[in-house]
């Protein structure tokens, strides 16, 4: 049976039970392009993750990555930058 990890919501809503491996590695994904980039938006963020993860992907990699971003801001690890449009994403500093 494959891992699973439950993800979380920055506002509280209800997370998704989603394959450990795939979270893993849109997780390493974001967080090593955030740290190569000050800030990123949104939907450059989506392109590279498009380019670089598609081949190790059995499903939709937009789709992970908004659940994987979200969880990873609800655990404050990255961050959305406020009243940014479009979306601007960052690392939050340890």
């Amino acid at each position: 049976m494959k891992e699973k990890i439950m993800t979380l919501h920055p506002e509280g809503k209800q997370g998704v039970n989603i394959s450990k491996r795939k979270y893993e590695l849109v997780k390493e994904f974001i967080i090593a392009t955030l740290s190569k980039n000050e800030s990123i938006t949104f939907k450059q963020l989506t392109v590279l993750a498009n380019q670089e993860l598609n081949e190790a992907f059995d499903g939709k990699v937009t789709w992970y990555l908004v659940t994987v971003k979200l969880d990873l801001e609800a655990r404050a690890i990255i961050e959305r930058i406020p009243n940014s449009s479009p979306q601007e994403l960052r690392l939050l500093k340890k």
